[in-house]
């Protein structure tokens, strides 16, 4: 497997490759390790290392280690960017002064189609975004990149940043888009993505 993601990005990269290792040695020693005790370990290793143990759409509370299963995300295409600033995840929560999204989620399901999940996401919020702009203001520049462009449903930031998302009607419009801030910002990591299916 070859991945080509910005580190300390905000979009588990590390934390997918640090579970993928933890699910490896259980098998490789045989151990009769459930999902519970993995995530148990997990939790040890990094915020977002229980959830992609799961490996599957999940809703993530605390600091990411309470995960509960999430209904399946709609097959959408996106744009990622990433301003090239590395944002390391635990001076963003010592920043953090307050947790609005507190179990206020609606957790009935993410709808079948892009626009749904734009819709869905627009009355949640990550409360990590604040905190983050305060430690790398050039989110701000990014999020207003993804704003502008055409197609674009809704922008976010992803995690605890640096990098940033955008839910897109479709999958050209989510190439021009990656290409024109590429363009505009050649020290930026852009590229279109597509939603598992």
């Amino acid at each position: 497997l070859t991945k080509n993601l910005p580190v300390a990005s905000g979009i588990g990269g590390g934390s997918a490759d640090a579970a993928a290792a933890l699910r490896g040695l259980a098998d490789l020693w045989k151990l009769d390790a459930g999902p519970p005790t993995l995530r148990s370990v997990a939790e040890a290793l990094g915020s977002d290392v229980p959830v992609c143990v799961e490996s599957r759409p999940c809703w993530m509370e605390g600091r990411g280690e309470t995960v509960t299963p999430a209904p399946e995300v709609p097959p959408v295409a996106m744009v990622l960017v990433n301003p090239g600033v590395a944002v390391p995840t635990a001076p963003v929560f010592r920043a953090l002064k307050a947790r609005s999204g507190l179990g206020r989620a609606d957790r009935s399901g993410f709808g079948s189609d892009a626009h749904a999940l734009a819709r869905y996401l627009a009355t949640a919020r990550n409360d990590l975004e604040a905190p983050a702009l305060q430690i790398a203001p050039v989110i701000g520049e990014v999020l207003a990149a993804l704003r502008a462009q055409s197609g674009v449903l809704l922008a976010r930031m992803s995690g605890s940043g640096a990098t940033c998302f955008a839910i897109c009607e479709n999958d050209a419009q989510a190439r021009m888009a990656a290409r024109a801030i590429a363009a505009s910002h050649p020290g930026w990591w852009a590229t279109a993505a597509r939603t598992t299916e």
